[in-house]
């Protein structure tokens, strides 16, 4: 399904999509030459925004659920990849331990759970689950609305300490779907002798949204420079902001003035490409996921005048992790819609393939405000099928694939930039 635009897809991303269909034996090239150089995180989500004028990630996800919304026609690529990624990991691999978020109650995770669980069985692993949640002290059953069950089992340490498993299930690759919003648990610590992924350093107790999109500040200069395109096509601005608590009114000046400063170069780029609509920012916590502790900005102002049920949704995120580093980002425009309904597309990725996408829908929100939020539905995307495989033939604007494979462009290029934030970012390089 291709959403409807409300306005023309023509101007700057016409001219991007153009200047991308072209290059794309220099585009897939370039990515194969920097996955030589780098590993890519073993699986990865990428929240997009079509602005019309603009495409952009707005949030990297490297601990996805969701997957239970990827068209049933994506599954085999889907296993291909994970049959690549794993490999990577440990060829001989037999079992696979998979740890998901605390949250039995949440059917639609669950559901991602299975479907995970599915894509790595075919891929010839056994898989079995083990649970953060030290209530569970036995196998349990968790039955799943299509009547089929899951079973949670206590995580165990193997007598000398240096493994991790189930009782009688010692795994070769640990994998991580819960993000650590809450902390780094002991039991996933010094697991030398086995593969976790992502790293630990990967999760939300130590990963910041900002170290993120400066890495993607560096990957997007120099695709853009191959390509020949203006960076801001491709990318928002954003910077960090420290110290800030939305209850105490500490750091709101700084935060003021930090928005004013973005809201003036998003306006003078504005004026460059003639863009009428007004600018807006987006204020949200550094660290941490779920759509929580973030905030539409269009005047600097409206921060001093935040209600007290605003400053309480910025105050904590999952977890009830406190905030107080936020990053301010460029706020960027969805002008796709289905069915009358305001649609952003998020595209999944299995180690450095596109295995398929959706859109997330919401009825009830403004096309500048976040729709990771309660209301919001899912339409599947095959990716037509043929989602690395541009139509040539052609004109650009017109055509699926041209649309899905300019998305998957702009996802791997978040993907590449999730590889060298993990770089930079690691406590123990010398062990990898």
């Amino acid at each position: 399904m291709v959403p409807h635009l409300v306005t023309a897809l023509n101007g700057p991303l016409l001219d991007l999509e153009k200047k991308i269909l072209e290059a794309t034996p220099a585009i897939e090239r370039w990515f194969r030459l920097e996955w030589q150089e780098h590993t890519p995180p073993f699986y990865c989500s990428v929240d997009l925004r079509n602005a019309g004028f603009k495409l952009a990630p707005v949030d990297t996800n490297l601990f996805p659920g969701g997957f239970n919304n990827l068209a049933p026609e994506m599954l085999p690529l889907a296993v291909q990849a994970a049959m690549a990624a794993i490999e990577k990991y440990c060829p001989d691999a037999k079992n696979l331990l998979l740890i998901p978020e605390v949250q039995t109650r949440n059917a639609f995770y669950l559901q991602n759970i299975a479907r995970q669980m599915q894509i790595f069985r075919q891929t010839g692993l056994n898989v079995r689950l083990g649970t953060l949640d030290e209530s569970i002290k036995e196998p349990t059953n968790i039955n799943l609305p299509d009547g089929t069950q899951l079973t949670l089992e206590p995580l165990l340490r193997s007598p000398n300490g240096r493994r991790l498993g189930l009782k009688n299930f010692d795994p070769c690759t640990i994998l991580l779907n819960n993000d650590l919003s809450a902390g780094i648990p002991s039991i996933l610590e010094n697991l030398n002798e086995q593969t976790l992924l992502p790293p630990l350093h990967a999760g939300w107790a130590m990963r910041r949204k900002s170290n993120h999109f400066s890495s993607y500040d560096d990957v997007v200069k120099k695709f853009s420079k191959m390509v020949d395109i203006d960076p801001w096509l491709l990318n928002p601005f954003f910077a960090k902001c420290s110290g800030v608590n939305f209850h105490e009114r500490t750091g709101e000046d700084a935060l003021v003035a930090t928005i004013d400063t973005l809201l003036a170069k998003i306006r003078k780029k504005y004026k460059e490409y003639g863009i009428k609509d007004k600018p807006f920012v987006i204020v949200k916590a550094d660290a941490g996921t779920y759509g929580m502790g973030i905030l539409t900005v269009r005047d600097s102002k409206e921060v001093r005048n935040l209600t007290e049920e605003q400053r309480d949704k910025m105050a904590v995120t999952k977890d009830g992790k406190a905030i107080r580093d936020v990053i301010v980002q460029e706020g960027v425009y969805t002008f796709e819609q289905i069915n009358d309904a305001v649609a952003e597309p998020v595209v999944y990725m299995i180690d450095r393939y596109v295995v398929g996408g959706f859109y997330r829908v919401h009825e009830g929100r403004r096309v500048d405000e976040n729709l990771n939020s309660p209301g919001m539905h899912f339409v599947p995307l095959a990716f037509a099928h043929q989602h690395a495989v541009p139509d040539m033939r052609a004109k650009p604007g017109t055509a699926a694939p041209n649309r899905f494979y300019l998305y998957g462009v702009v996802a791997r290029l978040a993907l590449l930039a999730a590889s060298l934030e993990l770089e930079k970012t690691d406590p123990n390089p010398e062990i990898y």
